[in-house]
């Protein structure tokens, strides 16, 4: 007989635990594998178990009602829907497939040379100026510069990519205020990203063009290529933003692994790994029963909504020892930082490729990174993310 879910009473997405999610997180896994959240009627799981099955089984947990709280099957979305999140087979294959070609092995090979070169050039210019804003300098420079260069994009106000990312990732939560000023301040650059997303404003030959040759082959429709491109966007700079975030923040304040990852820089790949999932970037995804189901015993009734704390999976004590430690050595295969099953993100390669060159940099330029200020968390209803990290490096 089907268990009733223990019932919390906690908000998710208050300032309290957008600051620090983990005492909550822990809260949760030691209720149960599955808990009701009282506040919004919802079900949730942060069991690395339990996370893992509800992304793996998309029949049963469905995107197309969306990825976030608000469920379509029951309230129109406020934008067009993303044909990769909020897509469910057939519909998603059709668009995967094409997304995952035009980041192909191949095609991201192509992209290294440029990528390391950036990086190396970038590291090199923050260890003369010595002390830096490691969120506004680095982890937001970067990736603004090398994948908006590979879909093709102007190089003339990229920025706003991060102000349109910050809404997209808050209308996953509730309408609080941090939703309410993310919307207010995307209203300015609305038209430009969609200006953006043109088949005119993209570079021949980039990503972004490929998508539109995609169109021309009948794959996919005309209206459709420049809401690809948009999902491109909105989901390709701002998740490595705050990984790469995230790791200078975990390396500064644990020196003896970043003195690890000095001693052997080829390392710099799974010390990125470990930061998703010491610090996942994306921390919730949700999805809808499509149909009266269990989850660990658990009834869950069709329509309703569930939410995968990732950043809580990818802490499980049941799935890794000493889970709160962070450490650089550690086997990572099986984290939830990118999802999982048919909706992982497509690309992850591309986010890996972009850790591991800036990582290694480090390894090989800066001696010591030291936090010389507060570091202040940019809350997000969905992302772990800084606003500000003042750091200090000391070259090699």
């Amino acid at each position: 007989m089907a268990q009733t879910a223990p019932e919390l009473d906690l908000d998710p997405f208050s300032v309290e635990h957008l600051s620090d999610p983990y005492p909550m997180h822990e809260r949760m896994r030691s209720a149960g594998a599955v808990v009701k959240l009282a506040t919004y009627d919802l079900f949730a799981t942060a069991r690395h178990a339990e996370v893992r099955a509800v992304l793996q089984n998309h029949e049963v947990f469905i995107s197309s009602a969306g990825v976030g709280l608000a469920n379509f099957n029951k309230e129109p979305p406020f934008r067009p829907k993303s044909l990769i999140l909020e897509a469910d087979p057939p519909a998603h294959g059709r668009a995967r497939n094409l997304l995952a070609r035009i980041l192909s092995p191949r095609s991201v090979e192509q992209l290294r040379a440029g990528f390391m070169a950036d990086a190396e050039q970038l590291i090199d210019q923050l260890v003369l100026a010595r002390d830096i804003d490691g969120a506004k300098d680095l982890a937001e420079v970067y990736p603004l510069k090398v994948f908006p260069d590979a879909v093709g994009l102007d190089e003339v106000g990229r920025a706003n990519l991060l102000i349109y990312g910050d809404m997209i990732f808050n209308s996953f939560g509730p309408s609080n205020e941090l939703l309410q000023r993310a919307a207010a301040n995307v209203k300015p650059v609305t038209s430009w990203i969609m200006e953006h997303c043109r088949r005119a404003a993209l570079r021949p030959g980039g990503l972004g063009d490929l998508i539109y040759q995609a169109a021309d082959a009948g794959e996919i429709t005309q209206e459709e290529a420049p809401l690809l491109v948009r999902s491109f966007l909105s989901a390709g700079v701002d998740t490595t933003v705050n990984g790469l975030g995230n790791a200078l923040y975990c390396l500064a304040q644990h020196a003896d692994q970043y003195a690890k990852l000095r001693a052997d820089p080829s390392r710099a790949r799974l010390a990125f790994e470990e930061v998703l999932r010491f610090e996942s970037p994306v921390q919730t995804f949700f999805r809808t029963a499509a149909r009266d189901t269990e989850l660990a015993g658990v009834a869950i009734p069709a329509n309703s909504k569930i939410v995968t704390f990732l950043g809580g999976a990818n802490r499980d004590p049941l799935q890794w020892p000493n889970a709160d430690r962070f450490d650089i050595e550690r086997r990572t295969v099986g984290h939830v930082a990118f999802g999982a099953g048919i909706h992982a993100c497509v690309g992850q390669v591309v986010a890996r490729m972009e850790g591991e060159f800036i990582l290694s940099a480090l390894a090989r330029k800066v001696k010591h990174i030291e936090i010389v200020g507060t570091p202040v968390r940019r809350l997000n209803n969905t992302l772990r993310a800084l606003a500000s990290l003042p750091l200090r490096l000391t070259s090699a």
